[in-house]
């Protein structure tokens, strides 16, 4: 596939039908259709053109397999990715716009190039939510936006510095974890260039605020008025802890994708993330067993991508627990509602539960405002019973409400059955400060019942990339 190929007829079909989709004007009839062409569309593209995809299909007639009976495809897995490598790749990687790679921050890196398709498709949700998002805190006024992102090889900076150039905003790419930037550096060209809207991970606000107190600037007095936040779960509690070390500040998430995956879905002013549904098909199921649970309730995350670019993957397992239902009436962006829970890797349990990221995140900062930071410990009593700290960083005007803390430790009893310490601590774990760029749970938890996994160690050995201080 060549630039050209972009561009009409394709993309004069897109647009129009995106337009009917942002309008509220798509059928469920000619919603149907839509799936049903791209399905058939994407599968012979991969079955022709990938070799990986032409062996895992063989025997089957891909021209028979429709939306309601994808189940008959195999799954494809993370783990076949990161062996296949380029033999997923459906054509040449010249034939891509770009070149990207994931992290391989616990397994071998792997190719995710994207060709003119997938960057026109993918990134015109993300221009739509941003439209609507700075509209409606900015009106017709433009703010200046940094983007704060983990690497060159990662897409985060092109999509969203081709957004912000859609837009017509200026963007500043301001990475703290960079040498060449660092936290100082950061702060200093947020005052300076009047940065009003932060896009990073939501762990990045708190090392952000931190930092800003570190270097004697008061976060209040920054003109950061919102944070556009992704790369991990954003409970409403972290967002409501973040406006309390940022007053006058708003958090919505902005986006939920992957290296692979592209844009799934895309933040609405609601809080909400919406999924971009032209682009995917999604099914849920049970991350234990496989067991298909249908397109809406909660489960892991399948997608089927349905833009024939450079890497369209088919019932790719994303390993992501999200809860998926219809949107609500004139809804502040279209496609159904999604909302992260977590990595399935990153569930935990703790006393006779197992319980997602967002669970026990919604039960330590419910009403904690002046979080810095947060981390669980787990350890293991000598009666065999397990015993959970929560450790807080809080502002130092900000001692901790004991009301608060009482809150925090009778819900954790609550979804746990244990009793819980809570410590207030200004100097935790490093560790912490590496949000989801390895792993939640290994940024989160530290459990000591048992020895240190792959992403626990990785996670430890790049955390000097996420220090405040020198």
């Amino acid at each position: 596939m060549t630039a050209a190929d972009a561009r009409p007829p394709f993309a004069d079909h897109y647009a129009a039908v995106l337009r009917d989709f942002r309008d509220g004007n798509m059928t469920a009839t000619s919603r149907d259709a839509w799936r049903r062409e791209r399905l058939t569309t994407v599968l012979r593209h991969v079955s022709a053109r990938s070799p990986f995809y032409r062996r895992h299909f063989d025997g089957v007639d891909v021209d028979t397999v429709t939306p309601d009976d994808l189940h008959r495809l195999p799954f494809t897995t993370k783990e076949d990715l990161r062996r296949e490598k380029y033999e997923v790749i459906s054509g040449d990687i010249a034939d891509a716009g770009i070149f990207y790679e994931t992290t391989g921050t616990t397994g071998d890196p792997t190719p995710c190039p994207r060709g003119p398709r997938d960057i026109l498709t993918s990134n015109a949700f993300v221009e739509e939510s941003w439209r609507r998002l700075l509209r409606a805190r900015y009106g017709d006024r433009m703010p200046v936006v940094g983007l704060m992102g983990p690497s060159e090889l990662y897409a985060f900076g092109d999509v969203f510095g081709a957004v912000t150039g859609s837009l017509g905003a200026c963007h500043v790419k301001i990475w703290p974890e960079s040498p060449r930037v660092g936290f100082r550096k950061a702060l200093r060209l947020i005052e300076e260039l009047g940065v009003e809207v932060i896009v990073c991970a939501p762990a990045l606000c708190l090392s952000l605020a931190k930092a800003a107190l570190h270097h004697g600037y008061d976060p209040a007095r920054l003109p950061v008025s919102m944070f556009l936040v992704l790369g991990e779960i954003c409970t409403r509690e972290f967002a409501s802890n973040v406006t309390s070390l940022w007053p006058g500040a708003v958090v919505h998430p902005t986006l939920y994708g992957s290296q692979e995956a592209l844009c799934i879905a895309t933040g609405a002013v609601t809080g909400e993330l919406h999924l971009s549904e032209l682009n995917y098909l999604v099914e849920l199921i049970d991350p234990d067993t496989g067991e298909v649970l249908g397109d809406t309730g909660q489960g892991e995350l399948v997608l089927t991508m349905l833009i024939d670019g450079s890497k369209p993957l088919i019932r790719y397992r994303t390993g992501d627990l999200v809860r998926i239902a219809p949107p609500a009436p004139d809804p502040a962006l279209p496609g159904p509602v999604v909302e992260v829970l977590g990595r399935v890797a990153d569930r935990i349990r703790l006393g006779g539960a197992v319980l997602r990221p967002a669970e026990l995140e919604a039960a330590v900062l419910g009403g904690v405002r002046g979080c810095l930071g947060y981390q669980i410990v787990v350890d293991r009593r000598p009666d065999g019973t397990d015993e959970v700290t929560v450790r807080l960083d809080l502002r130092p005007d900000e001692p901790g409400d004991p009301d608060a803390t009482a809150a925090v430790t009778a819900r954790l009893r609550a979804l746990t059955g244990l009793a819980c310490e809570i410590v207030v601590d200004a100097e935790l774990d490093p560790v912490t400060n590496t949000g989801a760029f390895v792993s939640w749970k290994a940024a989160r938890i530290l459990d000591n019942r048992a020895e240190a996994d792959d992403a626990v160690r990785v996670a430890r050995e790049v955390a000097h990339r996420y220090a405040i201080t020198t």
